[in-house]
């Protein structure tokens, strides 16, 4: 029968992309709220209307080009899987370099005070404070909706050495120290045309782009950083695979020492840095 589980597989695998029958299996199960295991034991059970309808809602808006994250309400990221909206960016493997960098600087011993920039879904924060748990780590971003998906994941996530604050950049840290800042910023220039492609089409404008070179959050953030670092404190940023030399200039400019720039898996500076002094 073609609406059996492995009917309607055959069947979306036979049309255009999604990429093909593993992300249909990842779409029927969560329809019919299983798991993908439950599908290759089920393989001739015949889904209800209603998940069956879901289904294809779902397939449909994946093939019109709709993030599978979104369509999920999921994302894994580091070790945690984590739940996402549109109102926050979809975590991505290459972020994966900041926590690394992070927890470079972070002594699994130590009861050092983070604070993570524009949290999102809390995907970096979260990450480092699981590594840490002696640590405190403050999340900020100046969109509420992102401040409660973060919260949440917090709490799906049983990490509690995490706190929040609302606001914008260095604006929400309300004058306290920290011995690391990260941020993952908005860095695209506005009107690039690649904000009009793929799944940068769906995500927050605003976590995306930021002034005409891309650079205004990054300009923002380490200007200000050093009145809220701890002597030797490390600011740690994320940015676009052709802005690190600029990223380092900003840094050296604004008193930052051991100024670096890290590549990503693609052999792409995709993290900059530096200490300030």
């Amino acid at each position: 029968m073609a609406d059996t589980v492995n009917g309607l597989l055959r069947e979306a695998a036979a049309q255009a992309d999604p990429e093909s029958r593993h992300e249909a299996e990842m779409l029927l199960a969560h329809a019919l709220g299983k798991d993908r295991a439950w599908l290759f034991a089920h393989a001739n059970s015949v889904p209800d209307a209603h998940a069956l309808v879901r289904f294809r809602q779902l397939l449909a808006a994946r093939q019109g080009g709709e993030p599978l994250a979104y369509l999920l309400g999921r994302r894994g990221f580091w070790t945690l899987e984590l739940e996402v909206s549109p109102a926050v960016l979809i975590p991505r493997m290459e972020t994966e370099l900041l926590v690394e960098l992070a927890l470079a600087r972070v002594p699994r011993d130590s009861g050092m005070r983070i604070a993570d920039l524009g949290t999102g879904s809390g995907a970096i924060a979260l990450a480092v404070a699981s590594e840490r748990p002696l640590s405190r780590v403050l999340a900020t971003d100046a969109s509420t909706a992102a401040l409660e998906l973060a919260r949440n994941n917090a709490l799906r996530c049983g990490i509690d050495n995490i706190s929040f604050a609302h606001g914008h950049w260095l604006q929400a840290l309300q004058g306290q120290r920290f011995g690391l800042i990260v941020s993952n910023p908005p860095y695209i220039a506005e009107g690039d045309a690649h904000l009009e492609q793929g799944d940068l089409r769906f995500e927050p404008v605003a976590a995306l782009a930021s002034g005409v070179d891309g650079l205004d959050a990054i300009r923002e953030i380490v200007e200000g950083a050093p009145r809220c670092l701890d002597s030797g404190g490390w600011l740690l940023l994320e940015h676009g695979y052709d802005q690190a030399s600029r990223v380092r200039e900003l840094l050296a400019g604004n008193g930052f020492g051991e100024v670096c720039s890290w590549q990503d898996l693609e052999r792409r500076e995709r993290v900059s840095g530096g200490r300030y002094r």
